[in-house]
């Protein structure tokens, strides 16, 4: 049975892993007939946010801690990653992949990628075994995988970015996946574009069945 990594960044989409992306990925995984592992880095979140009212909160959160609330306990740190361990890794998106897992959302195109989500993608790389990304996740591939092609949908700015990156973006619609043969990789828009729950499923499943595929 095929095993999945999958990387969240804390838990809700203003300052963590999107829980629908997040979840969604988890039953398309199930449903291909593979396995998954939860991981996350053990660091603080850049802020918190009150998902309620949109504004920020004067407490301090972690962000594997949170994860746990998405992974219902069962995570591991994501410093205890080993790719031999598994067929594939996913990033759901989220504001959390943009503010812990790198800094994108501040820097753009001169942001750095978090060192333990660095070496994951770059071990799955080196070891020729598909990389998955949702929503803004792509972006931070592109920062760590030169000349890798994408999608974040629509939006010209995170597409700028990606291009200063060094990386091809690629305007797709909901539910499209844009497929770099050469580096193994899988991305979808998901929530970078307007959509509804079903669009996300579709994005997620169709992500997940692509990777399948090419391990087969």
């Amino acid at each position: 049975m095929k095993k999945f990594a999958v990387v969240l960044s804390g838990c809700g989409v203003f300052d963590g892993a999107e829980i629908h992306e997040a979840t969604l990925s988890l039953l398309a995984i199930a449903q291909a007939g593979a396995q998954y592992e939860l991981f996350a880095p053990d660091i603080l979140q850049y802020h918190v946010v009150n998902h309620f009212s949109g504004e920020l909160m004067s407490e301090t959160r972690n962000v594997l801690v949170e994860s746990a609330r998405i992974a219902r306990g069962k995570i591991r740190p994501l410093s205890a990653f080993d790719a031999s361990a598994f067929d594939a890794i996913l990033f759901p998106g989220g504001f959390g992949v943009a503010k812990n897992l790198s800094d994108l959302a501040f820097k753009g195109a001169d942001c750095i990628v978090n060192v333990e989500v660095e070496n994951a993608i770059k071990a799955m790389l080196l070891a020729k075994k598909p990389i998955g990304a949702l929503c803004i996740a792509p972006a931070v591939v592109a920062r760590v995988i030169k000349g890798v092609q994408v999608t974040i949908g629509t939006d010209k700015g995170t597409a700028a970015a990606i291009h200063a990156m060094g990386g091809k973006h690629v305007i797709t619609n909901h539910g499209e996946v844009v497929e770099d043969t050469v580096h193994k990789v899988f991305t979808t828009p998901c929530y970078m574009l307007d959509a509804t729950i079903i669009d996300i499923y579709n994005g997620a499943n169709n992500v997940v069945q692509l990777m399948m595929e090419s391990l087969k």
